[in-house]
């Protein structure tokens, strides 16, 4: 996906500046505090979706029919 609007190039130089930027021990650092949130971000998800039995049938909402 990245390639398709980027090049190879583009995508080297902006690692690059990344590098510059923050240097090489922050990156890590930054890494894992994305890691966390995502962790924790699918942990939030999991909680508050309803958990449904694999072998239970949805149950049917009876229509009405106004004819």
């Amino acid at each position: 996906m990245i390639l398709g609007v980027f090049g190879p190039w583009q995508v080297v130089i902006i690692l690059a500046v990344v590098l510059l930027l923050f240097g090489g021990k922050k990156i890590p650092e930054l890494m894992k505090g994305l890691g966390q949130g995502v962790k924790e971000f699918k942990d939030a998800s999991r909680t508050d979706a309803p958990k449904s039995e694999p072998n239970s049938k949805p149950e049917k909402v009876a229509e009405e029919d106004n004819a």
